[in-house]
C-alpha cells in the first residue's frame, strides 16, 4: 500500500502544478496538520483512498470549515484495510489556541484512550502533529514534543510514528524517515512524503 503523508506547507506539485496522475498509485492519504482546508478536499477528490487527518497547532479555522469529503481522526483509531491508525493532533502549548497542549493535558488525551487502544489491540501507525519529546524536535517552546507519545512508542512499539510541525529549514540535518528502537519507523511528512506500507 503506497501513503502519501502530508505537512504543514502545500506542496506545490500537488497544488499548484498538480496531474491527477500524481495520485494513481496512492492508497491513502495522511495529514499532520497544519494545512489548508481546500488543499485536503482538493486531493480528497482525486485519491480513490480517504484522507485522513488531524490537527496542527494553527488549525483553529477547521472548526469552522473541515475540509470537505475527509476523516478527522483526532482521539481515535481507525483502521483501513487492516492498518490501526491512530491520530493524535496539536502541538505545545506556547500560547492561546485550541489545538495546544500542556504535557498533563496531552497526557490525559493519550489515557483516555486506553479502552480503544485495548479493543483494537494496539495501533501500527501514531499519527501526531507534534514530534515526541527528544526525537526530532525543536529546541525553542513552541517545537517542543510531547513526553506522551514517547510512552506510546515504547509501550505499544506501533510499525510507524508519523508526524509534521518541524519544517525542513529549522534543522541542519533534517531527515524525513529514520529508524527508532528497531521497531518503528519514524516520519517527519513536512510537506510530502510517499512510503510504501508493507502488505497486510
Amino acid at each position: 500500500m503506497n501513503i502519501l503523508v502530508i505537512a504543514d506547507e502545500e506542496a506545490p506539485s500537488l497544488w499548484d502544478y498538480f496531474r491527477p496522475e500524481k495520485l494513481k498509485d496512492v492508497d491513502l492519504i495522511l495529514s499532520c496538520g497544519d494545512l489548508n482546508p481546500k488543499y485536503l478536499s482538493f486531493l480528497a477528490t482525486f485519491c480513490k483512498g480517504p484522507v485522513l487527518y488531524v490537527h496542527g497547532n494553527h488549525d483553529d479555522r477547521y472548526e469552522k470549515t473541515p475540509p470537505e469529503g475527509c476523516i478527522c481522526i483526532e482521539d481515535k483509531i481507525y483502521e483501513y484495510k487492516g492498518i490501526r491508525i491512530m491520530g493524535l493532533g496539536g502541538s505545545i502549548r506556547y500560547k492561546k489556541g485550541k489545538n495546544q497542549y500542556t504535557q498533563k493535558e496531552m497526557n490525559h488525551r493519550i489515557n483516555k484512550m486506553w479502552l480503544s487502544i485495548k479493543k483494537n489491540r494496539g495501533f501500527d501507525i501514531l499519527l501526531t502533529h507534534s514530534p515526541a519529546a527528544g526525537i526530532g524536535d525543536g529546541p525553542d517552546e513552541p517545537h517542543k514534543g510531547f513526553e506522551g507519545f514517547n510512552y506510546l512508542l515504547e509501550k505499544y512499539k506501533p510499525k510507524y510514528f508519523i508526524h509534521g510541525h518541524i519544517h525542513r529549514s529549522y534543522q541542519m540535518k533534517f531527515k524525513q524517515e529514520y529508524e527508532y528502537n528497531e521497531n518503528t519507523k519514524i516520519i517527519n511528512g513536512y510537506e510530502r512524503y510517499i512510503f510504501e506500507y508493507p502488505d497486510v
